[in-house]
């Protein structure tokens, strides 16, 4: 049966018309797929062909029978007409940040041991503090006995005239200074070179002899020109009756090499002078040292009325600003700053056997502390002068090694 009106229907659709307007489009019957249940009151129904009554968008589940280009056999497993596409797992974000971070972690933790492992093993530890004999007992804190001394060990003689330096044979003690860690602040004394010391008996650091203490007494640098860092650190102990726990020391070469690598260190300096012996040339104000200006600015005696203890002065001054400008952030972070720094300092820094790189940041670190105020600067107490040779005031120097003994705060003042 024909779904058509007949010619004699209302509208005469399909067979022609008299109506000279055109005849209006014509809805055809629709027809329901999937479900045949009756539509719920107050929803639209929607069109077979996947429209709703406004026919501006798809309904669900409508097919087009157009392929969409999904694999046949992979969507829809519920037996639906359509082909439904897996939804897309969101991403884990917490997991590949944890992952990150571990390999972060990791690659920091690698460096680091590598790093320490590398800068352990350039420590020269070539004094042995063990054949140092009849030790005073020790205190609380630790005591480094800090050395600058003349070597001009791999110096090339473009670089010793550069830094007037000399061509003198072996090494003397150009700076000393006790170093002390503990609890109730930093104290760094220094200890003038020709501070009148006895040489006690002592065991040769090569020979292994026994040489017997006659009483004699003589500047405190004609120790270690005599028989080196052990017998140096014998009388230190002898004639202050503080145990020193370890040992550093520096040459010329090392020391200017140590402040090019670290840019140059900023002094303020309250007045200038010149010295052509250390060839020292400066104004008074802030300025920056590079290796060759830092090394005569430490070494300078001759300008000075009272040259040892001036110079001593100036020694931990500069000492302790090195040590403020090494550790800081901006080097320590920094590896292409970081590693020519250690590189130049490790290379030419003598220490004890005993002497681990944690105790040689310990010691840079107390030395920062110091310039920032933490602690005590100060010369070794003197009383007068005899010979040439400065006279420690017993008093005073007992004093201080009891204080630093037992890790109290430092009250005893100095020159």
């Amino acid at each position: 049966m024909s779904d058509w009106p007949d010619e004699h229907g209302q509208d005469g659709y399909g067979r022609g018309s008299a109506n000279p307007q055109p005849e209006g489009a014509r809805a055809m019957r629709r027809i329901q797929r999937g479900s045949s249940a009756p539509p719920r009151p107050g929803v639209p129904p929607q069109s077979s062909y996947g429209y709703g009554p406004q026919g501006d968008r798809p309904a669900e589940g409508y097919d087009s029978g157009y392929n969409t280009g999904q694999v046949y056999g992979g969507g829809n497993q519920g037996g639906g007409d359509g082909a439904t596409a897996r939804p897309r797992r969101p991403a884990n974000w917490r997991k590949r940040i944890t992952v990150g971070l571990i390999i972060v972690v990791a690659v920091v933790l690698i460096a680091g041991v590598s790093t320490y492992f590398w800068a352990d093993s350039k420590l020269r530890r070539e004094v042995d503090l063990s054949k140092v004999i009849d030790r005073p007992s020790g205190g609380k804190g630790t005591n480094y006995l800090i050395v600058g001394s003349d070597s001009r060990e791999g110096m090339s003689d473009e670089e010793k005239k550069e830094l007037h330096t000399g061509s003198a044979e072996g090494k003397r003690t150009d700076s000393m200074m006790i170093l002390h860690v503990g609890d109730n602040g930093n104290t760094m004394i220094s200890l003038p070179r020709d501070s009148d010391v006895e040489i006690p008996t002592f065991k040769g650091s090569d020979s292994g002899k026994t040489y017997p203490g006659t009483g004699r007494h003589t500047k405190l640098n004609a120790a270690y020109a005599e028989d080196g860092p052990e017998l140096l650190v014998r009388t230190v102990e002898y004639n202050t009756g503080l145990r020193i726990d370890h040992y550093a020391e520096i040459g010329f070469g090392g020391f200017a090499k140590i402040v090019d690598a670290v840019g140059g260190v900023e002094m303020d300096l309250d007045k200038g002078f010149k010295d052509k012996w250390s060839g020292a040339d400066f104004k008074a104000g802030k300025q920056k040292l590079n290796g060759q200006q830092a090394l005569a600015f430490v070494r300078t005696r001759h300008a000075f009325a009272a040259s040892d203890l001036e110079r001593t002065k100036n020694q931990q001054k500069f000492l302790a600003a090195l040590a403020h400008q090494t550790a800081t952030p901006s080097t320590v972070l920094n590896p292409f700053k970081l590693y020519p720094v250690m590189g130049a300092g490790l290379d030419s820094l003598v220490v004890d056997k005993d002497m681990s790189l944690w105790n040689v940041a310990s010691m840079f670190w107390a030395m920062k502390g110091v310039n920032s105020g933490d602690g005590t600067s100060m010369n070794m107490p003197t009383n007068g002068s005899s010979g040439g040779n400065l006279l420690w005031d017993k008093t005073k120097v007992k004093q201080l090694v009891s204080e630093l003994k037992n890790d109290e705060k430092v009250t005893v003042a100095s020159d």
